[in-house]
């Protein structure tokens, strides 16, 4: 393959005994922590037992399991399960295919229903376009589950006691759950429809079922490879009769250690009394390392799209990979998207969402670096930079001759300041995430600079406790992007002229209202809404959280649902009510709100 050219990106590649078996897992010793005692007699390599145990990511791809790499002797917690099992169709029949052919034909389908239905805003490169249909509540979906993980060596022998780890159900989570993240999702993707509303004589369908179980809940139940394990066979209480492979190798001496941090610095010197001044250019360098500090790409320069994606990436630097395995907000894979990527918004004084809607132009421009939020727009001053630039990664996907992929990245890169930048704290964020030999991790890092005045400010953010649900290996510091600073939030996170759904807002009510472990009744706005401030600017966006159709008086003034995200367009985003706060059944916000917290 020619290192200057990328490949062309697609949007989608052509019961009982399990709890006896977890019985006998614990009583024989084979994981460590809460259910079982530690083994004694694992063979590890030396200084083993010092390492942090590792999250380890398993995928399985249409019944086959994809190979892992991890280092001999490190210990393990199972921190994620990828499934996943499609079909390509040229008939119109949802996802009905997968009842009957697939590697989940003989999963219980009955009670599947479509939820939800979003087109692509982009056109496909033949000016066709790309529907798709959500569904859920087939019994396995909402069936409690588990998976049996076992060692094997090159026999089929197995070496240490099967590791079951608890799916749990669609309601409410169990403290004898093992996964914050459960969502099991069938999708049907129709590549060619005629317009963005309409897809009458498609021909070209492709559906999936899914399965995603991430964020371990008990990290403490942690076991060994052995090293004389080949493989490892994976198999689920509601599909027994299916044994998954998974072929492991071990490495002696890797080059990397496992775990994944960034360093963010200001080249740029602020002046004398350690502020920078109001039209300042603010030039800022990442620094890519392992858990033990090592670097993971030389000083100055960061691999190439070509290298991370084709290869060779030995270090497991990721990219924005959303081309090909597209991804969607709580339905799909979101955690496979990988974007490095950074902002810097301020003051903190005036964080709020960013409502302007970036188009598409802007990506694929000469700047580096994107302005996303204005002061006279927004209310706040906001920038973000896609590593790799996005000209280069959003021009290589659309362009077959674009050279983008291809291009060097540095380390480094300039942030401009407003000149009439208000006073006070401002933050950069850098997030990322990094795959290496079985683990997949996110970071990310913030600092603050100060613009203008020595003061240190603060965000006034009116929503939360977040904590309330998010806690220990669940705490925002974990999941998602690793990030437990909300104020950091709204800068990467605004509206996309081909993604609308990108405001944080939007994003945090869409899934809290469609996930059934999220335990406050959805009409309770003070459940999240802490003043009444905070809920006087009510959006079309805001109210598609919860409803999926409007009043007869709403489809005749802002027409039909088409986005269930946001409603229809770009108007979503501005106010249309000022009083549905006030009277809307049971939000908590009626009257007299603060007597009622």
């Amino acid at each position: 393959m020619d290192p200057e050219r990328a490949p062309r990106p697609t949007i989608l590649p052509k019961s009982s005994w399990f709890l006896a078996l977890a019985v006998l897992a614990a009583a024989a010793g084979g994981v460590d922590g809460a259910r079982g005692e530690p083994s004694e007699t694992t063979t590890t390599t030396q200084h083993s037992d010092a390492r942090a145990p590792v999250g380890l990511a398993i995928e399985i791809d249409n019944g086959v399991g994809q190979p892992l790499q991890i280092q001999k002797g490190q210990r393990f917690y199972l921190n994620q399960i990828d499934m996943r099992a499609s079909v390509d169709t040229t008939q119109d029949e949802g996802v009905s295919t997968l009842a009957h052919t697939g590697d989940f034909a003989d999963l219980r389908w009955e009670g599947t229903r479509l939820v939800d239905q979003e087109f692509v805003l982009l056109a496909n490169p033949d000016e066709t376009f790309t529907r798709r249909r959500f569904y859920r509540a087939a019994a396995w979906m909402d069936a409690r589950s588990t998976f049996a993980l076992e060692q094997r060596d090159e026999d089929g022998r197995r070496l240490a006691p099967p590791l079951v780890v608890n799916a749990g159900g669609e309601e409410h989570r169990r403290a004898r759950d093992d996964f914050f993240v459960r969502r099991l999702r069938a999708i049907q993707w129709t590549f060619d429809c005629r317009t963005s509303t309409d897809c009458a004589g498609a021909q070209r369908f492709t559906a999936e079922a899914l399965v995603e179980l991430r964020y371990s809940m008990h990290p403490d139940r942690t076991f060994v490879i052995d090293p004389r394990a080949t493989h490892l066979t994976v198999t689920w209480s509601l599909n027994p009769d299916r044994v998954y492979t998974i072929p492991v190798t071990h490495a002696e001496d890797p080059p990397f250690a496992y775990g994944f941090s960034i360093d963010l610095d200001p080249v740029t010197s602020p002046r004398a009394d350690g502020t920078y001044a109001p039209g300042s250019d603010v030039t800022f360098r990442i620094t890519l390392r392992d858990g033990e500090g090592q670097r993971l790409h030389p000083e100055g320069w960061l691999p190439t799209y070509n290298e991370v994606v084709v290869g060779p990436n030995v270090a497991g630097i990721q990219y924005y990979r959303a081309f090909f395995d597209p991804t969607t907000t709580y339905y799909r894979r979101k955690h496979r998207e990988r974007m490095l990527m950074s902002q810097i918004i301020g003051p903190a004084q005036d964080v709020q969402a960013v409502r302007s809607i970036i188009e598409l132009a802007a990506f694929l421009g000469s700047d580096d670096v994107q302005t996303i939020a204005t002061p006279e727009d927004d209310g706040v001053y906001a920038q973000f930079r896609i590593i790799p630039a996005a000209n280069d990664l959003f021009g290589g996907a659309f362009d077959p001759a674009h050279e983008g992929w291809g291009r060097p990245v540095p380390d480094s890169w300039t942030y401009h300041l407003p000149d009439h930048a208000q006073p006070g704290t401002y933050l950069v964020t850098i997030k990322g995430r990094r795959t290496y030999m079985g683990e997949d991790i996110p970071f990310s890092r913030t600092i603050e600079i100060q613009v203008g005045t020595p003061r240190h400010t603060t965000a006034h953010l009116e929503t939360g406790p977040c904590t309330t649900c998010h806690t220990g290996p669940s705490a925002l510091g974990t999941i998602l992007h690793a990030n437990d600073n909300r104020t950091a939030c709204a800068g990467c996170h605004a509206p996309l002229g081909f993604e609308l759904e990108g405001p944080i807002v939007v994003r945090t009510h869409f899934i809290h209202s469609r996930s059934n472990r999220f335990d406050a009744p959805l009409t309770k706005c003070s459940s999240c809404h802490l003043t009444e401030k905070s809920i006087q600017r009510t959006s079309k966006a805001a109210c598609l959280s919860c409803h999926q159709s409007y009043p007869p008086s709403h489809v005749d003034r802002y027409g039909p649902i088409e986005s269930m995200y946001v409603g229809v367009g770009r108007e979503s985003f501005q106010s249309c009510t000022s009083t549905c706060y006030t009277n809307h059944p049971g939000s908590g916000l009626e009257t007299g709100y603060e007597s009622q917290r």
